[in-house]
Parts: structure tokens; sequence; C-alpha cells
């Protein structure tokens, strides 16, 4: 029998076949979605993480709303393969305490998690990550999971397996139950407060996760749809919710490229609604300095005729070095102390003021230099010192560096002909000392807070500060900050909180709200290189808001090595309340030996572990490990462990905290070296406290580490 086609079938068929090819081809097409943020701030679909990590660098904010939760992270992404967050979930349905405390103010949570990354996705590999929800947190809404990933064009699916709180479902028994009958069941929430919840992880039966993120052909849109692991049902506080589908759905759009909207439906009868506003700072660029001087530009002919300039034309030359002197400060940021010489080479002393980019501030000085210094100079060095101790000498080669402005040498000859080294103490000529500056004085804003307590979500302090330097010698100086408090709302931070430690921290209301005009520190400061590797500060007065005293460090940092010891010891006495200069009865000695170390180079890591006494005289240790870009943006976390039990420290069990140093350099229209510091710690408490000084060697002599490669070199030019 044969079978009769109609011509519309088969003009049906072959539209269908034409249109399934066309799909088949967008969907090759498309780009894949792009990571974005959970409710809960890090890479994820809603409820549920994934896989995707963000470009290491990242900063993220996120607030998002599903009732009766508002959740508010910060999420970093210091290395390619490790994500963190921090996060205050806010329960509407719940007080943080007695009225009388809190008021009307919603129960908040604090948390940490981490995610690491096992896999990258190859052709048949999915990319797979393991990760931590509420690590180091209350617990509350603690779990571990592991995750994986797979793209197909548009689409990003993702499949996962949880215990704690993603996978409260419990599809199954706990695996390792065979192992340990004590995997089988999950602890109750809350047992450690602010403890690492090692008790609990990987404990309690297992929930399955997943779902798919779809990348539209309009690319600002992204839809999501997730499969839930949790039922709702073992909510912490027995806050358990209705739900009446575990299938969430939301769409994720992007009005421009830092800002990220989501709107969605989850547990099948509440709104979701969230925003981040992200950026990189880890790749972020400089931006555009209009208010720098330009650079000083002499033509190839004006350099050139140093070369043939008759003796008394050369005399003349090298005797106005106050003129070079004001222009190095001027244009290249360099405020000179000495200048000098030995036999061809210039050497130039002096302290970076303004560029943060070691090659720039070479490059404007070394043209300054090309243009005015006498013939028979073959390298100009700069001696860069740093609060009257010298760090690091930098040579370039006066005609290599003449041919690579004038495009006759390329960046690597030009390179070849840099040299680092530390500072010589061999005898240079001196034929110029430049006047010492005894006065420095300038205005800055203040800013301090506290978040998620009981007494207010924000606390917060904004003061005007005034800061003063005075000096005796280059390395003897008093050093003053006057500050005047302009608002604050400390007055409600009424909850000290129980301690059975002295209370050397917890004070903080008191310091802040008993005067308005203070001297947070005043002090008198000397420096001394003590050998070619060695270094040492002592240092007297109000070292800072609640402690007076004396103290000195010492530093053995070997030149261009990754590694530095470190050691300091204080004595000290607790300030009265109002900043002045009465004092209160509380003494210690307080002193730590520090370790520190550099690893990686495209991924360069700067790590500080510091064994000593802290402030409440515990003893212990503190571990910081910072990730550190190329435009000098640091990422880092930091804990601290003491011998102080979690019963005798309170709510937190120890000391941490996560921090971001960005160089105000990235944000203004002008060069500096000065820097914004965002730190995060959960709680003001008085275990593993650590004295705040003013100064600190590694950093002072951070440049023995240098970095000037031909990566950097490009700046050189400008």
């Amino acid at each position: 029998m044969k079978l009769k086609v109609s011509p519309y079938t088969s003009l049906a068929n072959t539209s269908a076949a034409l249109l399934a090819l066309s799909i088949c081809n967008v969907l090759h097409a498309q780009e894949g979605p792009a990571p974005t943020a959970s409710d809960w701030g890090g890479i994820g679909l809603l409820q549920t993480p994934t896989a995707r990590m963000a470009d290491d660098g990242e900063l993220s904010f996120t607030a998002s709303h599903t009732s009766p939760y508002s959740r508010y992270s910060m999420t970093l992404q210091p290395l390619p393969w490790l994500e963190g967050s921090f996060r205050y979930i806010s329960v509407a349905n719940r007080r943080y305490g007695v009225e009388s405390l809190s008021g009307s103010q919603n129960y908040k949570d604090k948390s940490i998690d981490f995610k690491v990354r096992l896999l990258r996705e190859s052709r048949w590999i999915p990319e797979v990550a393991a990760g931590v929800r509420d690590f180091g947190g209350t617990g509350l809404f603690s779990s571990e999971y592991l995750v994986a990933n797979k793209r197909w064009g548009p689409m990003d699916a993702s499949l996962g397996l949880a215990t704690g709180y993603i996978g409260n479902r419990g599809d199954f028994g706990n695996p390792l139950r065979h192992i340990d009958d004590r995997f089988a069941t999950r602890p109750g929430y809350g047992n450690s407060t602010g403890s690492v919840n090692a008790s609990s992880m990987f404990r309690g039966p297992v929930g399955m996760f997943g779902g798919i993120a779809y990348q539209t052909p309009w690319k600002p849109l992204q839809l999501k749809l997730e499969y839930e692991g949790n039922d709702y049902k073992h909510e912490p506080q027995q806050n358990h919710q209705r739900q009446r589908s575990p299938i969430n759905l939301a769409a994720t759009y992007m009005p421009q490229q830092n800002v990220q909207l989501l709107l969605g439906w989850e547990r099948g009868d509440e709104a979701v609604f969230g925003i981040t506003i992200h950026g990189n700072l880890g790749r972020a660029r400089p931006a555009p300095k209009p208010l720098d001087p330009p650079p000083i530009n002499y033509a190839r002919e004006q350099r050139s005729s140093n070369a043939v300039a008759s003796p008394s034309q050369r005399q003349n030359a090298a005797s106005d070095w106050t003129t070079i002197t004001e222009q190095l400060e001027r244009n290249a940021g360099l405020r000179v102390s000495r200048i000098s010489r030995k036999g061809p080479e210039l050497i130039v002393t002096g302290e970076q003021q303004r560029y943060i980019e070691p090659a720039l501030g070479l490059g404007r000085a070394a043209r300054i230099l090309d243009a005015s210094a006498p013939v028979g100079i073959d390298w100009f060095t700069i001696r860069n010192t740093r609060l009257g101790l010298p760090v690091v000498e930098t040579s370039i080669k006066r005609d290599v560096f003449s041919a690579y402005l004038d495009n006759r040498a390329t960046l690597p000859q030009l390179a070849r002909n840099i040299e680092l080294a530390a500072p010589s103490n061999e005898y240079r000529h001196p034929v110029h000392e430049a006047p010492m500056r005894h006065f420095n004085g300038e205005f800055n804003i203040g800013y301090r807070q506290s978040l998620g307590g009981p007494d207010g979500f924000i606390l917060f302090q904004l003061s005007s500060l005034y800061t003063v330097d005075l000096h005796v010698t280059r390395n003897i100086w008093l050093h003053g900050v006057l500050s005047y408090n302009a608002y604050n709302n400390y007055d409600k931070f009424r909850y000290d909180a129980p301690s059975r430690l002295p209370r050397v921290r917890t004070h903080i209301r008191q310091y802040l709200t008993t005067e308005d005009l203070t001297l947070p520190n005043l002090q008198l400061t000397t420096t001394a290189q003590l050998g070619q590797d060695w270094y040492g500060m002592a240092y007297a007065g109000l070292l800072e808001t609640m402690y007076a005293g004396v103290g000195a460090e010492l530093l053995y940092r070997p030149f261009n090595q990754p590694w530095a010891l470190g050691w300091d010891v204080n004595v000290v006495r607790q300030r009265d309340f109002d900043q002045r200069f009465s004092l209160r009865d509380y003494r210690v000695t307080t002193g730590h030996a520090s370790l520190y170390y550099t690893w990686g180079t495209q991924q360069k890591m700067v790590g500080a572990l510091s064994v000593g006494r802290y402030l409440a005289k515990d003893w212990g240790a503190t571990l910081s490990v910072t990730r550190m870009f190329d435009n000098g943006v640091g990422m880092g976390a930091y804990a601290t462990k003491t011998n102080v039990s979690s019963e005798d420290f309170g709510e937190g069990s120890f000391d941490k905290g996560i921090f971001v140093s960005v160089p105000f350099d990235l944000m203004l229209p002008r060069s500096t070296r000065m820097r914004a510091n965002l730190n995060w710690n959960p709680l003001y408490r008085d275990g593993g406290a650590r004295l705040s000084r003013t100064y600190n060697l590694y950093q002072i002599t951070a440049e023995r580490e240098p970095s000037m490669g031909v990566n950097t070199l490009p700046a050189i030019r400008d």
C-alpha cells in the first residue's frame, strides 16, 4: 500500500526541519548566560548555588527579599577558584531581643560563606564546585553542598547535593552514615553562636537541587528555573513556612553592566525581588588624571644639546639643583631630601608622595633629570625613602631611556637597563641638600561603623579630622590627629554584652559619645635603618583611641625576598573615655612576633602569621591572607584564636573578619597614594584584640619587594 503525502504535509515537515535547524543555530550562536547573583549573594540561581564563579577581582553587594527574610550580602572573588561572602539576614517575624533594648528591630543573623571550584568545565566534564553556607556564623542556615554545571548554547544547567539548610527536604539518607552513625542526623540550630560549625558539617539527610539559567536573545534579560532542595518544614527558630511548590522562577534584568535586578516567584506563592551592584576592582584601571601636571616633554634635540654644551653651560646646568628639586616634586611627586653623585651616576634621594605606580614616578623623574643633568651622567638612580627609611634604589640608563622616548629602543631593551637594588651605604658626593619641611597639616573625613547589633542594624560615626606632622629631623617626628564628631548614633549602643575578660574594646560606645572634640592620636616616633636588611621604630604617646604608652618594632626584610620577620612590643595603659590626656587603671604589655610571606606571580598572595599576647592578656595567633592585584587592590580575610574559651570570649567565639583595600588612585582625577579600607568585623569583642598602631614597618617597606617588570613599564611614558 502506498502512502500519499500531501504537498502541504511535505511543506510543513520541511518548515519544521528548517525551524529546528534555525533553533539549533541560534542555540549555538547565542552566548551562555553570565554568572549572576542568587538571593544569598553568591553566584547561583535563586535559593541554590551553582558551580559558576565571577571573574577574580569582582566585588558585589546584593539585597533581596522573600518573606519573611531580607538578605544583605557582600561577595568577594579574590581568586578565580574561590568565592567568599558575608551576610546579614533580617527575619521580619522575629524580634532581636527585649523591647527595652532593641525596640521593634527584627532579628539579624550573621553568616559567612565560601565556595571552591574543584573542576573546570571541558567538552565532556562539567564545572564542579563545593561550598559551605553559614560557616562560622550562628549556624541557623548552615549547609554544605557539591554542585555541577554544564552549558549548552544559551542554557546553563546545574545539579547538586546538599546537607543542612539547602537540602532540608532530605531526599535520601546520608551515605556517610555507613562510616559513622553520627552522620545520619544533624544537630539542632544555633548551638555555638559565631563558632565554626564543624560538629554539624556534612551531617543529616541529603537533598537534591538544581535548575537552568537561560540567556534570552535580548542580552540584558536572563531567565532562571530552579528545583529547590529545602521544603521549609525545618526552618530556624521554629519559623516554618508553607511551600506550595519546590519550583522557583525568576527573571534577571541588567539595565547596565554593573547592576542586576531580579524578580521572581518562590515556594509557589511568594514573590522575590533583589538588586545586585557589582564591579571588578581587581581589573579596574585608574581614572583619567586631568588634574595631574602633564609630563615634561623635552624634544629630542633639546635633550641632545646637553651632549654638545660648553663647560660653562654644563656648570650652569649642574648648579641649578634647587629648580630641579622643585620640578621633581611638582611633576614627578618626588619630595627630594638630597642629590649626590658617584662618578657617572646621579643619585636622587627622596620620598614618592603622589604616584602609586613606581614606573610612573620613575619615568617623570628621569625626564626631568635627562633634560637638566650635566653631561657625564650615564645613570640616574632614585633612592626611595619612606618616613626617613631608605627602602629601594631604582637605576635607569640615561641613553637607553632617551632612546626609548624617541622610539629608538624597545620596552624589553629598556627593561634590561633598569636595575633594582637594596639602598647602598657607600659614600656618594653630595651636590645638593634640600631644606627639610618641618610642618605638614591636612583636613580629612573619618568614618567608622558597626553592623548587625541588637541596638541597631547600622551604628556609625562621621567626623572631621585634622592631621599634623611636626618633624624634628627626617627620622623623628610628632604625629597628631584632632577629631570633631560631626554625627554619630552610638548613643543607641547600650548592649555591651557579657564579658569574662577585661573590657579592652567593648567600651566603644563610651569612647565615641563622651566628648565631641577628641585627640585620638598624639605620638612621637623615630625610625632607623639598623643594617642593610634591618629596620627599627620606637614610639610613645597617645597611640590610639583607647590606649596610650610606649612601644617599639623591629623588622628583618631581605631585599627582593618573599619573606620577612617582625617583632613588636608595647607597654600601654587604657585611656579615659574623653580621649584627652587622662588614663584609666588598666595596664598591659602586649606584642607579637610575625612572619610575612608572599607567593604567586599571576595571583599574588600575601600572608601574615602573628603570635603573641593581646590586649586582654590572652595569648594566641592571628592569620591574615590577602590577594593583591596588579592595580593595588587587596582582598583578604583574617582570624584570631587565643587561649580564651568560646564561653569566655562570648558571642562570636573568636575574632574574624574580611577586608578590602582600594587605592583612591583608581577613582580620583588626580594621582594619590591614599587608600580606602573597608573592614568587616562581626562584633566588638575583648578577646584577640590588638593595639591599633599608626605605623607598621612591613607596610612602610613594601617597595623592598619590587614588582616593576615589562608589564608595568609602559607607565614610564606617562
